[in-house]
């Protein structure tokens, strides 16, 4: 439970950090990205769901990489107070969260885990 929540702190945190390098994307303070975080989130889940992990997580490739965006893009209908976004904004959003969730490992990734994940 403990490295859920920080899981979802430092992709609130990312998101926050992103918003102010990425034209067309921002994020409304700390709790806009805490929810926009959350939605993100769950719009994931959602979407790892119906079409499998195979298209979310690391190399998910660039059907992976388009739901994301447009996951990102979506998240703005749910609470336009927190993210607003355009449609190239949530593209690059989505380019740059992913480079730095493959090289952050945080507690749900397998390379932070002892021994890299291997079993």
């Amino acid at each position: 439970m403990f490295s859920m929540v920080v899981r979802f702190l430092v992709s609130a945190v990312v998101l926050l950090v992103a918003s102010w390098f990425i034209p067309f994307f921002v994020i409304n303070g700390i709790v806009g990205a805490v929810v926009a975080a959350l939605v993100i989130a769950l719009l994931g889940y959602a979407a790892e769901a119906l079409f499998g992990d195979r298209i979310t997580g690391m190399h998910r490739g660039i059907v992976g990489f388009l739901v994301s965006a447009a996951v990102i893009w979506l998240s703005q209908l749910l609470v336009p107070n927190a993210i607003q976004t355009s449609i190239i904004g949530a593209l690059i959003a989505a380019l740059i969260i992913g480079a730095i969730d493959a090289v952050l490992p945080t507690p749900l990734t397998p390379r932070a885990l002892p021994g890299g994940g291997k079993r």
